[in-house]
């Protein structure tokens, strides 16, 4: 099975890169810096994780250091802009002691078996509270969906227990009732960002398409909330896609409370497709690289015996008998009918042991093979080519082997269907935060189209040096598939550099990706 390997040639060749071009050929560093038409003494930023510069998994010190709102930030204080605060982690691991679920970053370690890869860190502190430090104008808070921004309590302790805060707006949150949105209003921005929506999609991507009790993912609102784009975060569900009309009225309650202090000049950011993004594009479909041999006894022991009983049920197409070369995974599809029971028994009756027909049968019930176009997602990388009796790397001798003789868990892959429910949800978004852009009269940055660029071919360069959506070897992305490292943070801070200075006549010239920093090797 595969596994993340990085090779030195790789290495080398994301260290050494000889090309001259460069993509960023609307620089204005030989023009004197002004705002033109902005003010940017007062700059605050509004956002989910992305935004705050969470990276590896975690949110830690150096990181935020690296956010693509401090960047700008920097830009701006050459044309007059003022402070910028971070709500800097105590350390530079991150994650939370005694929070479940909050990890320190993760690190490139060798194993034992001379493979390369993430390893995650324990948390190196408890949840500390940084409020009397503020106020703060890089408020993004990591895990933030769009109807977060203003929902008050947000930032209660008391509601960490009650999964109705975030830890992350906690430490900083100036009263126990307030919303991101209040705390961002009593700053009365001179100019803001406000780049949300991802998480509203992104839960639902990253968890396979899982614990969805809704039809197609989306969870959907009365017209009353979504009018409002409040929801109670004790009643929502976590792993749904948000109604696009919720989004789209709890980012205009955003604009619409950031007007109201005179806070109109700003630039808005659309979502990122997912699938451009290395969580989802690391591990091929066809991820289980079979010789001759061993796809002649898979089907001898397995794939044929299961492709002829399921055809008796009409379920034929289900599986295919595997060949020498990359054959797609075993995945499991909760919307296809569970034949458990029938497979069972006809496993029973043709020769297999009483605990390897029950074994099998529950585990092949809603199995198929998956298809070009549907996603295997990073963490199934864990999983793939393990005895899943075991869990070990498998033998010669293992007779279960995730994503080749066993299925990968419902969670670790998304279906065709799953992947049109989140495309057709970031059409929307992004179709309503067009809208809002051009009615509010704010900077609009197509960060869905600067993705698709970076996960090309060709990438995107900087002086010299390439950058692409490659997993750790193309410099864009973080060791956990999503985020981006310091230097793919600059390539998103120059996107809206770029888009101030064409909206408001600015001349704010953009940043060196080159001079941030990339995935560490150990």
């Amino acid at each position: 099975m595969k596994k993340i390997i990085i090779s030195t040639l790789a290495v080398s060749a994301l260290l050494f890169t000889t090309s001259c071009e460069n993509d960023f050929d609307t620089d204005v560093k030989d023009i004197q810096v002004t705002s033109g038409d902005a003010n940017f003494a007062n700059y605050v930023a509004l956002g989910n994780s992305l935004t705050s510069g969470y990276r590896d998994g975690a949110l830690y010190s150096s990181g935020q250091n690296e956010s693509y709102p401090s960047m700008i930030a920097a830009q701006m204080r050459l044309a007059g802009g003022g402070a910028f605060k971070q709500p800097l982690m105590p350390n530079d691991v991150g994650g939370f002691i005694g929070l479940p679920g909050f990890p320190g970053k993760l690190t490139l370690q060798v194993a034992a078996n001379g493979t390369l890869g993430p390893v995650e860190s324990p948390a190196a502190a408890a949840l500390d509270n940084v409020t009397a430090g503020g106020p703060y104008q890089n408020m993004g808070v990591p895990g933030a969906k769009s109807f977060h921004l203003i929902a008050p309590g947000y930032g209660s302790a008391a509601n960490l227990a009650l999964g109705a805060a975030n830890p992350y707006f906690v430490r900083f949150a100036t009263s126990a009732t307030t919303s991101v949105l209040q705390d961002a209003m009593a700053q009365k921005p001179t100019f803001f960002s406000l780049w949300i929506g991802n998480n509203d999609v992104l839960s639902y991507a990253t968890n396979g398409g899982t614990n969805s009790q809704t039809v197609g993912g989306v969870t959907t609102y009365s017209a009353a909330t979504v009018q409002s784009g409040n929801v109670n975060p004790l009643t929502y569900k976590s792993n749904d896609i948000s109604d696009p009309n919720l989004v789209a009225g709890a980012i205009k309650n955003v604009l619409d409370g950031l007007k109201s202090v005179g806070s109109t000049k700003g630039i808005i950011a659309n979502i990122p497709s997912v699938t451009s993004i290395p969580f989802f594009t690391r591990v091929p479909y066809n991820a289980v690289p079979l010789d001759a041999a061993k796809a002649q006894a898979l089907n001898t022991s397995l794939y044929g015996p299961l492709k002829t009983i399921l055809t008796a049920y009409g379920q034929g197409s289900r599986l295919n008998l595997v060949a020498a070369g990359n054959n797609p995974v075993l995945i499991k599809d909760n919307k296809l009918a569970d034949l458990s029971v029938q497979l069972t028994a006809a496993l029973a009756a043709n020769g297999f042991t009483p605990t390897e027909a029950a074994f099998l049968g529950n585990a092949f019930g809603q199995v198929r093979q998956a298809k070009q176009g549907e996603l295997i997602l990073l963490t199934a990388s864990k999983v793939l080519g393990l005895d899943a009796l075991t869990n070990q790397p498998a033998t010669p001798t293992s007779k279960f082997i995730y994503g080749a003789s066993f299925p990968i868990g419902d969670q670790l892959s998304l279906t065709a269907d799953e992947v049109a429910n989140i495309t057709n949800a970031v059409t929307a978004y992004n179709a309503s935060i067009k809208a809002m852009a051009d009615s509010y009269n704010l900077a609009f940055v197509d960060a869905n189209a600067k993705m698709k660029e970076l996960d090309s071919k060709s990438g995107i360069i900087w002086d010299g040096v390439r950058y692409t959506a490659t997993f750790v070897t193309g410099g864009a992305f973080s060791l956990d598939g999503v985020h981006l490292t310091g230097r793919g943070y600059a390539i998103v801070a120059n996107e809206f550099i770029k888009s101030i200075n064409m909206k408001y006549r600015s001349t704010l010239p953009q940043v060196d990706p080159n001079k941030y920093s990339g995935v560490k090797f150990p």
